[in-house]
């Protein structure tokens, strides 16, 4: 049967269709963030684009001609302050084809991709200016010296006298236009709690002798999670604290969690739940192309996944005696650490742990996360579980081992021991000096098996104090 179709009818059908070709995507908004080594412009769109980027210079500028789109809001209302942005200037080449010019005051380097929508935005075309070149993908490197569970490495050289400080890298999550997860009145945004808390741990360690905090994230800005161990590593850390604050589909969710990398995977639905959903903020800050040229960055990964159980021991033990502490401040969702394949703690060279430090998702937590009082309380907890570690396994050339190896410090309080991976009831017990018979009493063990993730209380050594 052959069907015909009528002229009008056809007739309207092209021009629906033309129309809808022609139809520009509108820029509904642009948002601007600055970081200390670059800019970023996020064009917030209603549908995708395609789009070019080039530079000028004699004056300097960048050219970003976007195709298919039309401007629908005035970019003179951006504050360009502390950006090498001097002014932005717009104008419609034809119908469909943007061109907007950002006129600068030194040259950089622009990076630009776009983005699809995901929960939290539309699409999105993304533009960053690098102060000097742009960073490439580099695949992670092993470590030159081998780095033993027994001990969290010493990071930098010692000073004259051996008496460095310790380095806590404190990584705040997300900023910028990541903003974590949202309170329920849709107000209290996670990556301003983390950091709250990120700069009060860095006041704290920094009075104490002996320990320097050094904030990954100084503003709200974003920072790719690899950067984030990148920026830890040039600082020196010898112990890398992501902090954050949990989200879950139910607001009665509640409790602060820690946890360690996994190396065979998430400890829990919920962990692994968590764990995906923060990796995932790479592609909501816009990271999502990885390059492919080195042939060898399979290599290089697995190298990267043997080597990262060398630190996952002392992760355990300080992430612990931080959870430990926390459950005095606040209740606790688990009473362990747990393990998941975060992407942040992905760091071979560097003990890392990531504090959950409540469910922003909880009306009542959220409100005690809004307050001073309870951030500085959390940060004071995660604070003195780090003592605690430290204090028992000084970096080698520290002022923490030097007044060990001097006698003028002894652990106080209760040690505890998380079983790693390697782990057994012998070598336990030559790590903290204490004989078998001691540990197996003190853990009411009548054999001297034990399994992996299991806590072991350690006997106190008495130590001579020197006056």
């Amino acid at each position: 049967m052959r069907w015909r179709v009528p002229l009008a009818v056809l007739g309207l059908c092209l021009l629906s269709v033309a129309g809808s070709v022609l139809a520009a995507t509108d820029i509904r908004g642009v948002r601007l963030w600055r970081a200390p080594d670059n800019t970023r412009l996020v064009f917030d769109l209603s549908g995708p684009v395609k789009h070019s980027v080039f530079t000028l210079a004699a004056p300097e500028r960048i050219v970003i001609d976007v195709s298919g789109a039309q401007l629908q809001m005035a970019l003179e209302q951006l504050n360009l302050s502390n950006t090498p942005i001097r002014s932005v200037r717009a104008a419609q080449r034809a119908p469909g084809e943007l061109r907007m010019v950002l006129d600068l005051s030194a040259r950089v380097t622009p990076k630009s991709f776009t983005l699809e929508p995901n929960q939290q935005y539309g699409h999105r075309l993304v533009v960053d200016l690098f102060d000097g070149e742009a960073p490439s993908n580099v695949p992670p490197v092993q470590p030159s010296l081998p780095v033993t569970p027994t001990q969290a490495p010493a990071r930098l050289p010692p000073p004259p006298g051996g008496k460095r400080d310790i380095i806590i890298a404190i990584d705040a999550g997300h900023g910028g236009e990541d903003p974590g997860a949202i309170g329920p009145d849709k107000k209290l945004y996670e990556k301003h709690v983390t950091l709250a808390i990120a700069r009060e741990l860095q006041r704290q360690l920094s009075q104490e002798k002996g320990f320097r905090g050094e904030l990954v994230r100084t503003g709200d800005y974003f920072i790719p999670l690899r950067r984030r161990t990148e920026i830890a590593r040039k600082k020196g850390a010898d112990l890398f604290v992501s902090i954050h604050a949990d989200a879950a589909p139910r607001s009665s969710a509640f409790g602060g969690s820690v946890y360690a990398l996994s190396d065979r995977g998430a400890t829990s639905e919920t962990a692994r739940w968590l764990a995906d959903s923060e990796n995932r903020s790479d592609l909501i800050g816009g990271v999502g192309s990885v390059s492919l040229d080195d042939k060898d960055r399979m290599l290089a990964g697995v190298l990267l996944d043997l080597s990262m159980t060398a630190s996952l021991s002392s992760s355990l033990n300080v992430g612990q005696k931080v959870l430990s502490n926390m459950g005095r401040v606040t209740p606790l969702h688990k009473k362990r650490v747990e393990q998941a394949g975060f992407m942040v703690l992905k760091s071979p060279d560097i003990p890392s742990i990531l504090v959950e430090t409540g469910f922003i998702s909880n009306p009542g937590e959220a409100r005690k996360l809004s307050t001073a009082a309870h951030q500085q309380a959390l940060a004071n907890s995660i604070r003195t579980g780090i003592r605690q570690f430290f204090h028992e396994n000084p970096p080698a050339g520290t002022y923490i081992a030097w007044l060990r190896d001097s006698g003028k410090i002894i652990a106080q309080g209760p040690r505890e021991h998380v079983v790693a991976a390697g782990d057994s009831l012998a070598l336990v017990a030559q790590r903290y000096q204490v004989s078998l018979v001691a540990l197996r009493s003190a853990n009411n063990l009548r054999g001297d098996t034990i399994k992996v993730g299991q806590v072991l209380q350690i006997p106190q050594t008495t130590v001579a104090v020197q006056p």
